[in-house]
């Protein structure tokens, strides 16, 4: 298991903005995170209304930065890659909001194809044991 303490500085996603909690396990094409965050009061993205479950979806792209930057330290590489969200497609959602689900989410994310350019994910988020959003995404790292 690694806590938010070991992947924080490796990913673009600061203070209350990163949403998860810690990884329970990843490997080269997959990874499993968890999080509590979606029942916080002071949530970045809750609207006067709480947080709406289309948000689920910044929870599977910060599964996928956080496995893109975990394989990238895994070769070595020393700095955090800049990468923009480009893409969400085939997005279901099972509820309208999750600040009313009690618990912990559990954030999974499969590579579909990684290279220097960018990424194709898919992710699921499940909480209790149901799936309650999955989707695909895909990632560029813009040329600095």
């Amino acid at each position: 298991m690694l806590a938010k303490t070991d992947f924080i500085d490796l990913i673009p996603h600061a203070g209350d903005m990163c949403l998860l909690d810690g990884v329970v396990v990843w490997d080269d094409t997959s990874i499993h995170a968890t999080s509590v965050s979606h029942v916080l009061d002071t949530h970045p993205l809750r609207g006067e209304h709480g947080l709406h479950a289309v948000h689920l979806a910044e929870y599977g792209a910060q599964a996928m930065a956080v496995h893109g930057a975990l394989r990238a330290r895994e070769r070595g590489e020393t700095e955090p890659r800049p990468g923009m969200l480009v893409s969400l497609r085939g997005v279901k959602l099972a509820t309208d909001r999750v600040d009313t689900l009690p618990g912990t989410l559990h954030v999974r994310a499969q590579c579909l194809i990684a290279d220097d350019t960018g990424a194709q994910y898919t992710f699921q988020i499940e909480h209790e044991g149901v799936e309650i959003a999955s989707g695909r995404a895909a990632v560029i790292h813009p040329k600095m």
